[in-house]
């Protein structure tokens, strides 16, 4: 899952390959039954490895959920992670 602060976004991920610097695809979902503002996390080769957390109770501090970003980006969106944490990682939309 993932948050945003301003511009950098939460996301509680599980995988110990990613560092900061790198570059995701934030895409919506859609299609998501469970979740009606679903943005997932790609990774350019490996496809998807997470969401854009958007519950209170996973959205890390005053970083943004998936609800207040979903209509503040376009279909997809290109981020780039800034720290990685135990539970997630914390990422910043780029153009």
């Amino acid at each position: 899952m993932m948050s945003f602060l301003s511009d950098t976004l939460y996301a509680r991920i599980k995988i110990d390959f990613l560092k900061p610097k790198m570059k995701v695809k934030l895409i919506k979902e859609t299609d998501n039954e469970y979740d009606k503002e679903a943005i997932k996390v790609e990774l350019p080769g490996l496809g998807t490895i997470g969401y854009v957390a958007n519950s209170p109770y996973t959205v890390v501090g005053e970083s943004y959920s998936a609800g207040r970003l979903y209509d503040k980006i376009g279909e997809s969106a290109k981020g780039r992670i800034l720290y990685v944490m135990p539970k997630g990682i914390l990422c910043e939309l780029i153009n």
